[in-house]
C-alpha cells in the first residue's frame, strides 16, 4: 500500500462513520437506548445517564462496509480479511445481544458470564478452522525477536484465550468518554504498520480502516459523549485487534501495542483477589482509571495520559521494526 491509498483509505472509513453516526445516533436517541450509570462509580459520571448506548452499530457498520468497497476496489480482499469481518460481527452481535438484553428488555445482569463466553469461544473456533484451510502457522513468537515456539494443536486453545481475554480487556477499559475509541485508533494503526513491514497489505488496509472508523467516532464519543460504543462495539474491537496480532504472527506483541487494556484488567484481577483474600481493596475503584477520577484527577486527564501511554506503547515496537 502507497501512502495515497493509506490515507484514501483512513479518510474513507472516517467519513463513512461520521455519515453513520448523524444517521444512527438520533435513531437509538428515539428507540431510547440510553446507558445505565453505576452508583457506586464516580459522582460525575451519574450525568451521563440516559446517553445513547450500542453505539458500535456506528463504526461496524462503517468498517464492514468500508473494507468490502476498498478491499474489492485495491484487490486485497483474501480469507484473512473474511476471517477479519467474521470476528468483528460475531464479537459485535454478541455485545449486541448483551446491551439489547440490558438497555431494551431491562435485565441489569445482561447475557450470563457463561453465555457470553460460549459465543466468543464459538466465534473463536470458527476463525481456527477457516485459518487452517490454507498455510497457517502454529507457532507463537517473541515480540521483535526470532524466536518461535511452535503450539501444534494447542495453538487453538491459544487463539480462543487470546481473542476472549482480549475482547474483555478491552470491554474493561471503555469507562471514559474516548479512552478506548482513542487507543484503538493508536493500536490498530501500529499493528497495520507493522502488517505492511510483512507485506500484507490486506491486514494493513483492514487494520487502517479500523483505525479511520475510529477517529470518526472520536466525533460523537469525546467528552461529553453524545453516544457510547456500549459491549457491541468493545468486544468487537478486543476480539479483532487479538486476530490481527495473530494474523501477522506477532500475537505477543499484543500485550506491549494493548498495554493500557493489559493493565486496565490486571486492576480488575488484583483488586478482587485482594478483597476476597484480605477484604481490603489496591485501588479506590477498579477498573484503574476510576482509581485516577476518584484520586482527584478530571476524566479528561485520564483519557489524554492513557493516550499518551498507548502511543508510547505503539511508537517503540514500530520504530524498531521500521529502522
Amino acid at each position: 500500500m502507497t501512502l495515497a491509498m493509506t490515507m484514501t483509505v483512513i479518510a474513507v472509513a472516517f467519513a463513512v462513520t461520521a455519515i453513520a453516526g448523524y444517521v444512527i445516533i438520533p435513531v437509538l436517541r428515539r428507540m431510547k437506548f440510553g446507558q445505565s450509570i453505576r452508583e457506586e462509580g464516580p459522582k460525575a459520571h451519574l450525568k451521563k445517564a440516559g446517553t445513547p448506548t450500542m453505539g458500535g452499530l456506528i463504526f461496524l457498520t462503517s468498517i464492514v462496509i468500508t473494507t468490502l468497497i476498498l478491499s474489492y476496489i485495491f484487490d486485497v480482499m483474501t480469507t484473512q480479511t473474511i476471517v477479519l469481518l467474521i470476528v468483528l460481527i460475531g464479537f459485535g452481535i454478541i455485545g449486541f445481544i448483551d446491551d439489547f438484553i440490558i438497555v431494551v428488555l431491562k435485565r441489569n445482569l445482561g447475557l450470563t458470564s457463561l453465555q457470553k463466553l460460549m459465543g466468543q469461544i464459538i466465534v473463536a473456533i470458527l476463525a481456527f478452522f477457516l485459518l487452517k484451510m490454507g498455510p497457517f502457522e502454529t507457532t507463537v513468537a517473541l515480540p521483535l525477536f526470532d524466536f518461535k515456539i511452535d503450539l501444534g494443536i494447542f495453538y487453538v486453545g491459544f487463539l480462543i484465550f487470546w481473542l476472549v481475554g482480549f475482547s474483555n480487556a478491552v470491554n474493561i477499559t471503555d469507562g471514559l468518554d474516548g479512552l478506548v475509541a482513542g487507543i484503538s485508533t493508536i493500536a490498530f494503526s501500529g499493528f497495520a504498520v507493522f502488517a505492511l513491514q510483512y507485506g500484507q497489505d490486506d491486514i494493513a488496509l483492514f487494520a487502517f480502516v479500523v483505525a479511520g472508523a475510529m477517529l470518526g467516532f472520536l466525533i460523537f464519543n469525546m467528552k461529553p459523549a453524545r453516544v457510547f460504543m456500549g459491549d457491541t462495539g468493545s468486544l468487537a474491537l478486543g476480539g479483532v485487534l487479538a486476530m490481527i496480532s495473530i494474523l501477522i504472527k506477532q500475537e505477543l506483541l499484543l500485550l506491549i501495542i494493548g498495554i493500557v487494556f493489559v493493565v486496565e484488567t490486571l486492576s480488575v484481577i488484583i483488586q478482587v483477589i485482594s478483597f476476597k483474600l484480605t477484604g481490603k481493596r489496591v485501588f479506590k475503584m477498579s477498573p484503574i482509571h476510576h482509581h485516577f477520577e476518584l484520586s482527584g484527577w478530571s476524566e479528561w486527564k485520564v483519557v489524554l495520559v492513557f493516550w499518551g501511554i498507548a502511543l508510547v506503547a505503539v511508537l517503540v515496537p514500530v520504530l524498531m521494526e521500521v529502522m
